[in-house]
């Protein structure tokens, strides 16, 4: 199983109201909930490692869990409120807005995580969850533990503005990225990881120096590039289709890459060390197949399998 750790919010989406101005209605959403779920629509096994709310946002995410085949066992439940992230959209690109103190998410402890796992091969992190302490903390100290016996791959996808503080985020990032096999990263991430003025293929070089054995970048609809430890470099194009919004399309990217390595049974420690460039490609290319879909249509909607 495949066992996303990481915030489960929700997202209020703008939407016309008979009166004309704008109102927000209430969609699941979190950048590790979605590669969750898209991971279970893809027909991966999948878990989720948590913090949710027993209100009735948290319902709503238990049972959007629950009907994409999302083993909720490692899920921890608490009376604090859920994560709300009030949605910005133009052009179809989304910009958020946090509403996060005290919330079930981000107040996890390491008390919290499982000492034990049964059954898991790799651990995905990534998101906000990422920046927001105590429960940031709480997923560090829990890769720590498990990233010998356990593939790991993150996706840190920055928000920077609501990194309160960027030195101790940065830190908590380069134990992260250091335990990691495989950590992807947008264009933009990058930059800001790394913002020297070299090339991109330099900044990507450099964290692979750091431990990772695959890195890979994704460049809106320019497509992605991948880097291994050996030495090689993969580009795939982005497939061209109609945006509707860009909401949750790293995250279903990141679902399809996993989906495939699972697949092909490269998605262990060992495997991934020894990555060969076509088995990278044909993982970055059903990544961008997969994501391309959910651009196509509203919100953080993953396809099933059965419609790629």
């Amino acid at each position: 199983m495949i066992l996303c750790c990481g915030e489960a919010l929700i997202d209020m989406i703008p939407e016309a109201t008979q009166s004309g101005r704008d109102g927000f209605v209430p969609h699941c959403g979190g950048a590790v909930f979605n590669t969750a779920i898209a991971l279970g629509r893809l027909g991966a096994r999948t878990g989720m490692l948590t913090g949710l709310s027993s209100d009735m946002f948290g319902r709503q995410l238990a049972e959007a869990m629950g009907a994409s085949r999302v083993d909720t066992r490692h899920v921890v439940t608490s009376d604090r409120p859920t994560t709300l992230a009030f949605v910005k959209l133009v052009d179809g690109h989304a910009s958020y807005t946090f509403y996060d103190e005290n919330s079930a998410g981000r107040m996890l402890m390491p008390d919290d995580m499982p000492s034990k796992l049964t059954d898991v091969s790799a651990l995905y992190f990534g998101g906000i969850s990422l920046a927001c302490e105590p429960g940031a903390d709480a997923y560090l100290a829990f890769a720590k533990r498990h990233a010998t016996s356990q593939a790991v791959m993150i996706d840190p996808n920055i928000r920077a503005g609501f990194i309160t503080d960027e030195g101790r985020y940065r830190a908590r990032l380069d134990a992260l990225i250091s335990l990691a096999d495989v950590v992807k990263v947008s264009d933009e991430d990058l930059n800001w990881i790394n913002p020297s003025p070299v090339p991109q293929e330099e900044k990507a070089q450099a964290l692979l120096e750091q431990g990772p054995a695959f890195v890979i970048v994704t460049r809106g609809g320019e497509g992605a590039s991948g880097f291994l430890k050996q030495g090689a470099r993969i580009d795939v194009p982005a497939q061209r289709v109609q945006i509707v919004d860009t909401v949750g399309a790293g995250d279903t990217f990141n679902a399809g890459v996993m989906a495939k390595l699972s697949e092909r049974g490269q998605l262990t420690k060992k495997a991934l060390s020894a990555l060969t460039p076509e088995t990278a490609s044909e993982a970055l290319a059903f990544g961008a197949n997969v994501a391309a879909i959910t651009v196509s249509r509203a919100g953080a909607n993953p396809p099933w399998r059965d419609e790629l």
